[in-house]
């Protein structure tokens, strides 16, 4: 059914680095969730209606949710493919991380209202009256949620994008939240148990859970989280295997929506070599691994000296240092300046982010560049490292 679809609705739906396939995509995931969300949610309130169950209705509630966080995930998507103006000259698809946070923020407070809902009818119990024909339909809803899941989840790992991937989230917690009210259903019916409040009470933490974890997800990309690290582990390779890039650093990727990303590094080369040549061999870089990786890349030029025995010795003592105090240090950017009563050692120190011994680091670099030559003083820039 789902690989029927996008062949039914979403045209070159191979390339999935193009904007408007993108749309498709996110339209196709949107629309089909809300119509069988809705469909799913009418099911639910009839039975639950005729059935007297709170858990039912609950689960019906939340799937009325689903169809409101589809119908957001659908303006959403349009939005974002709103092409590049002058007030956005990086296009709008962030858009995209602020429907996955409001497709979030919705199943919280639909969790929230389950809570409340759930120690209501713990406080005042009724027994449901139970059928097959309500079961059949709770089973059926299963069946469709965990459809709809690897429906999602097929359509937003093909494109990236964070609101179908939320969806689809959202659609595994609902299959366990049904299956909690098929078996309420069925204990009553079995052994009379008036659990219907217990299951209410579980299927809102089950809601809270996947609210909470969708909103966590959004906010790590809206404030500037960790990038993928198998793209920078490719932009690494990619560059380093240039003929002429000696090494790397200072790599950031910008991130202003799925599909959307910029990439800055610095590329280290040799300070003796032709400056022409040189640039040339960077142009090409930047044309060719941005074609390849689908995005455009900036690369600053660092010469570094190679032909000097000395600085290479010192530079290679202090790196050597570093990585002793810890292995996520690095340094680069290495300069050796000979004045008349010492000589300055001039280089950047790359730490992790959020690291905290900064000022100890600094300590133990003088000692040591001290223990080297008494000359030496350091000049150091610290540098974050944001992959």
């Amino acid at each position: 059914m789902t690989a029927w679809l996008i062949r039914r609705f979403v045209r070159n739906n191979e390339n999935v680095e193009d904007s408007n396939v993108r749309t498709a995509y996110g339209t196709l995931g949107s629309v089909v969730g809300v119509l069988v969300n809705l469909l799913l949610a009418g099911a639910k309130c009839l039975m639950g209606f005729l059935s007297g169950s709170l858990a039912m209705m609950a689960d019906a509630a939340n799937n009325l949710s689903d169809a409101a966080g589809s119908v957001v995930a659908l303006i959403t998507v349009r939005l974002a493919h709103k092409p590049v103006d002058a007030e956005h000259p990086f296009g709008h698809g962030r858009m995209e991380y602020l429907g996955s946070l409001a497709v979030g923020a919705l199943i919280v407070c639909m969790g929230v209202t389950l809570l409340r809902d759930g120690i209501s009818a713990i406080l005042h119990p009724t027994a449901p009256q139970v059928n097959w024909v309500v079961m059949a339909v709770l089973a059926i809803s299963i069946l469709g949620k965990l459809w709809l899941y690897g429906f999602y989840r097929k359509l937003g790992s093909r494109t990236q994008n964070g609101t179908l991937l939320a969806a689809a989230k959202d659609s595994l917690g609902d299959v366990l939240a049904t299956s909690a009210v098929l078996v309420s259903m069925l204990c009553c019916l079995f052994f009379g148990w008036k659990i219907d409040g217990w299951i209410g009470l579980l299927v809102s933490v089950i809601v809270l859970k996947a609210g909470w974890e969708v909103c966590r997800d959004t906010l790590d990309s809206l404030l500037g989280g960790r990038p993928d690290p198998e793209k920078i582990q490719e932009l690494r390779e990619l560059l380093l295997s240039r003929e002429g890039i000696m090494g790397i650093h200072d790599l950031v990727l910008h991130d202003y929506g799925p599909g959307r990303c910029f990439a800055s590094v610095h590329a280290e080369v040799d300070a003796d070599g032709d400056i022409l040549e040189i640039h040339e061999l960077i142009d090409d870089a930047e044309r060719e691994i941005g074609e390849k990786m689908k995005m455009p890349i900036c690369i600053h030029m660092d010469p570094i000296v190679t032909s000097d025995e000395n600085v290479q010795r010192v530079r290679q003592q202090i790196s050597d240092f570093v990585c002793r105090i810890d292995p996520a240090l690095s340094i680069h950017d290495f300069r050796m300046v000979p004045g008349d009563g010492h000589t300055n050692l001039i280089f950047d120190c790359v730490l992790p982010a959020g690291y905290t011994g900064r000022d100890t680091l600094m300590s133990a670099l003088n000692a040591f560049a001290l223990s080297l030559d008494e000359r030496y003083r350091l000049v150091v820039q610290f540098d974050t490292d944001y992959t």
